[in-house]
């Protein structure tokens, strides 16, 4: 079975204790969440873990799979300095997929050691793993359409399906910076319609990337969200899987919203 877990989970700096510190009692679901699958994550004896991160390096159109043997984290742009935490990536299973891949997507493959935020606070959180865990960080194509990032996740999937190993996926994303007067990017109105409707998609299974790629443009654009492409690649990962959504948490209190989601299966994969 090398599929173990997949999961939406937020990257919010907060979660982080150093750097949230008494607003981190506001986030107790959502690191409740993390918690959870942390220890899924350990008890499946998780080999590599990818995951989709909306703040890489952007590509326009080509998908960005880092492929640097180390990389660290880094909170100082959060006014944190870490100790030094060290992930080994994995150079052989970002070489199969480029080689699958690469005909029929355009691929850019980066070395960068420095983790971005939308890696790195997850990573931070699932720091009591497996220290020979390996990782692979794959940003979405910023100008691609859905369609296609969609296809980019059936055909990761047909990759994680030849190998092995034991491989969870995670699509780090938030929902609407928009959700209250005191969000980051302002208030709209079209935040909270944003996130209801894609939380409803996502309790659809059958249905879920149908729906999704047909969500009006202009209420995503209002959302101002980060997480859409990479819960898009999830799904195409998880096209041909029978999948049930279990919430783990969802919360607003910082104007955004911190969606927690795992895609459970029982299939043998």
């Amino acid at each position: 079975m090398p599929l173990t877990i997949t999961a939406l989970l937020p990257h919010s700096p907060l979660l982080i204790p150093e750097i949230g510190r008494s607003n981190l009692a506001f986030l107790a679901k959502t690191n409740e969440a993390y918690n959870q699958i942390s220890k899924k994550l350990k008890d499946s004896n998780t080999e590599t873990l990818i995951i989709i991160s909306p703040h890489g390096p952007s590509g326009n159109d080509s998908f960005i799979i880092n492929v640097a043997p180390e990389m660290v984290i880094d909170f100082k742009d959060f006014g944190y300095i870490s100790p030094k935490i060290q992930f080994q990536g994995d150079a052989f299973l970002a070489d199969q997929i480029q080689r699958d891949l690469r005909p029929e997507f355009s691929l850019q493959l980066i070395s960068e050691g420095v983790l971005d935020s939308g890696s790195a606070v997850p990573l931070y959180l699932f720091k009591e793993l497996n220290p020979g865990l390996k990782v692979i960080i794959i940003s979405p194509a910023t100008d691609s359409e859905f369609s296609e990032q969609l296809l980019f996740g059936e055909k990761i999937y047909d990759v994680i399906n030849k190998t092995d190993k034991n491989i969870a996926v995670i699509a780090s994303g938030d929902l609407s910076h928009r959700l209250k007067k005191k969000s980051p990017g302002g208030y709209s109105p079209k935040g909270a319609k944003f996130d209801n409707r894609l939380i409803e998609y996502l309790s659809a299974p059958e249905t879920a990337a149908e729906n999704i790629l047909k969500m009006d443009k202009k209420l995503i654009l209002d959302a101002g969200e980060c997480g859409l492409k990479p819960i898009i690649i999830l799904l195409g990962l998880l096209k041909n899987i029978i999948w049930q959504p279990e919430i783990l948490a969802y919360q607003t209190d910082f104007g955004i919203g911190y969606l927690s989601l795992e895609f459970k299966s029982n299939e043998k994969i």
